[in-house]
């Protein structure tokens, strides 16, 4: 799918949120500035959160209140191979919301990963995005 706005990417981002459900995690792949964090924000506006959505590059987890909870995870900071407990990504508790992971090339392995969105900048303002279910 070709997008030549970021609001025709949010508007995308926020229908796919209606086909999520508690415990699906969503892995987005692509550069910096391809646009991880819109489709986030999409994400979140379409699964009804009304809060403020930005990357947590710093503090790699936000969890936002949520129904179900949203789980949004950047670790673009942590060296390649991370586990996916060590940052705080436990199963369980991960089971009850719906996960967005910015930079999951990071992790050893994408075990429970259901997800994965590719982002491709062609231009300033167009990008081409892919989407897999496993």
């Amino acid at each position: 799918m070709k997008f030549s706005s970021e609001n025709e990417t949010l508007e995308w981002a926020k229908e796919f949120a209606k086909s999520l459900k508690p415990g699906d995690m969503v892995a987005m792949y692509g550069n910096l500035g391809a646009g991880k964090t819109v489709i986030s924000r999409g994400i979140c506006a379409g699964l009804g959160f009304e809060g403020t959505v930005c990357s947590p590059t710093y503090t790699i987890l936000h969890e936002y209140p949520n129904d179900p909870p949203i789980f949004h995870f950047d670790l673009y900071r942590l060296e390649d191979c991370a586990d996916i407990n060590e940052v705080g990504m436990d199963s369980d508790y991960l089971a009850n919301g719906i996960s967005l992971i910015e930079w999951p090339e990071r992790l050893v392995d994408d075990t429970g990963i259901t997800h994965v969105i590719k982002i491709e900048i062609l231009s300033e303002t167009e990008r081409e995005i892919t989407l897999e279910t496993k």
